[in-house]
């Protein structure tokens, strides 16, 4: 008996069903995401007309509405992520880049273009990346000490070309003094009560070690600020993300630090999301 063929309409709608059923927000845009992703197509294509599905297709996607439905989040369902220009494989090895973090690598670009570039903490690659294919940098190098995310990171590296030395390590501890222009980070920066908290879908999928940094989130933020101020030489930029409860205290930090211009810049949410700062001349 021949295996039976359905068509990619019907698939999406049974699809769409189960999303609703299970209370995923905008099931039927998500439904058709998950094709598009899997498949490798166009959002406008999957909806522009119909075609059939051979039963390994069809299999795998209803095996991806499956894991969707359950709580898993979508990148990892699909395997792939967007950040600014780039798309990127997406999983459980390292967190799921966010929009927001796509306006710190913009502002840092404003103010460094040249020299070299350090990410801390870079996970899935995608600042660090997206540094070196659009600045002119003579070096970007990411640091994270999970072995799983630099996996991750060099399968990004491989895939969009872009030319970053990957280290392993515990924040700049790998790094040399006075070695670079511009540092740039998004630390992990929830409090510990915050990551117990949080949704299912991000806490339970989601690396811990990229989320929570201590009782008051501050810890990371704090040996950024501290103790790494040798790394970069003298007026380079230092740009991190921050938790909008904590900027303030941030910024206040920094400049008791000797930090100068220090500032926080909202993000396209209108939150207090981005400290910048220069290393000081004497400092």
């Amino acid at each position: 008996m021949p295996e039976l063929v359905t068509d990619r309409g019907t698939l999406i709608q049974e699809g769409t069903d189960r999303l609703a059923r299970a209370g995923v927000p905008e099931p039927r845009h998500q439904a058709v995401r998950i094709w598009a992703e899997l498949n490798q197509a166009e959002q406008a294509d999957v909806l522009a007309r119909d075609l059939d599905v051979d039963p390994a297709g069809a299999a795998r996607y209803q095996q991806a509405i499956k894991r969707r439905a359950s709580g898993e989040p979508l990148p990892h369902v699909t395997g792939w992520t967007g950040f600014r220009h780039l798309s990127l494989r997406s999983d459980r090895r390292a967190l799921i880049p966010r929009p927001e973090t796509e306006g710190l690598v913009e502002l840092l670009l404003q103010r460094a273009r040249r020299g070299r570039v350090v990410d801390i903490g870079t996970g899935s690659g995608c600042i660090a990346l997206s540094l070196a294919l659009e600045g002119g940098f003579t070096e970007v190098v990411g640091i994270d000490r999970s072995a799983e995310a630099l996996a991750l990171a060099g399968e990004n590296r491989e895939l969009v070309g872009g030319r970053v030395e990957l280290v392993q390590g515990d924040l700049c501890a790998p790094l040399r003094a006075g070695t670079f222009d511009a540092l740039i980070s998004n630390p992990p920066y929830l409090t510990a009560a915050e990551y117990a908290g949080l949704d299912p879908s991000v806490r339970d999928w989601e690396p811990a070690i990229a989320l929570g940094s201590g009782e008051d989130g501050l810890d990371a933020t704090v040996r950024l600020l501290d103790q790494r101020r040798d790394v970069l030489r003298a007026g380079g930029w230092l740009a991190l993300e921050v938790d909008c409860a904590r900027a303030g205290s941030a910024a206040h930090l920094a400049s008791a630090l000797g930090w100068e211009d220090v500032g926080i810049h909202l993000d396209l949410f209108g939150r207090e999301r981005y400290l910048l700062a220069r290393r000081s001349n004497t400092r």
